[in-house]
């Protein structure tokens, strides 16, 4: 009897490993790729292995996708997503919620935006959407104005007060921390700086308030949303498993939106 019972669990075990399904979920460096390996732990019970595939820029990982090199990314916001659909006309959908992370000031010059000098030379993303949403945190922040009718994706062209007269050097937000030798101040993805070492906490002299339209999201390719492995993705990203590291590890510099 004893025997048998230990065959039947070897069955059923080579059974649920048989029955596993693999995908690919791209991701950006930092917060999103250290989530999604945790994602992937809570996952794999539940009969679904997850090759995380970390990529270094933001155009990428969209690209893999609409190509059918991935099945899944979760490393951007709706207004980023809808830019790029619109610019390289990709059919992707949003299937859930994941994060959010305030943007932060950085400097290697000063300790808070108030010791900008005039003319401080500012670093920004250079993509539309994070550009136009560091120039937003700036006008949150009272450092600039911006005219309203440029809506989220505002340019420096759109800049209607200046009163430092900053000078802003647009660079790939992937570069910003590394660059930040060669700038007064920039303002960086919590993302890149995680990756470099930064504690956003910590490192940052200010912070994009949190109430912002900037919600991360898992995305798939469109036709994809009722694959099985789908809402098994969504039930291991929104578990409390999940939930409870991200509060452990990021201690309020990001945070879940599910």
């Amino acid at each position: 009897m004893k025997r048998l019972a230990t065959l039947t669990s070897v069955l059923a075990l080579i059974s649920s490993t048989a029955l596993a399904e693999e995908i690919k979920v791209g991701v950006s460096p930092g917060e999103h790729a250290e989530i999604m390996e945790e994602v992937a732990k809570v996952a794999k019970p539940m009969g679904l292995d997850i090759d995380v595939v970390e990529f270094s820029d933001y155009v990428i990982p969209n690209q893999a996708l609409a190509d059918g090199d991935i099945e899944a990314n979760s490393f951007q916001h709706v207004p980023y997503l809808e830019n790029q659909m619109a610019d390289r006309g990709f059919d992707l959908t949003v299937v859930a919620n994941t994060i959010t992370t305030p943007m932060g000031v950085y400097s290697d010059k000063i300790s808070e935006l108030s010791e900008l000098e005039d003319g401080a030379n500012f670093g920004i993303p250079n993509d539309p959407t994070n550009g136009g949403r560091a120039l937003l945190v700036l006008q949150q922040l009272g450092v600039i104005s911006l005219d309203p009718e440029a809506g989220l994706k505002p340019t420096v062209l759109d800049i209607t007060d200046n009163p430092k007269n900053l000078r802003f050097t647009e660079l790939d937000a992937a570069q910003l921390p590394r660059s930040l030798a060669d700038l007064d101040a920039a303002l960086i993805n919590t993302n890149y700086a995680i990756a470099s070492g930064l504690d956003p906490k910590e490192d940052s002299i200010a912070m994009e308030s949190a109430e912002n339209p900037y919600v991360n999201v898992i995305v798939v390719r469109t036709g994809d949303e009722e694959q099985p492995w789908v809402q098994t993705l969504i039930d291991a990203y929104h578990s409390d498993e999940v939930k409870t590291f991200i509060e452990d590890s990021y201690h309020g510099t990001v945070l879940t939106s599910w």
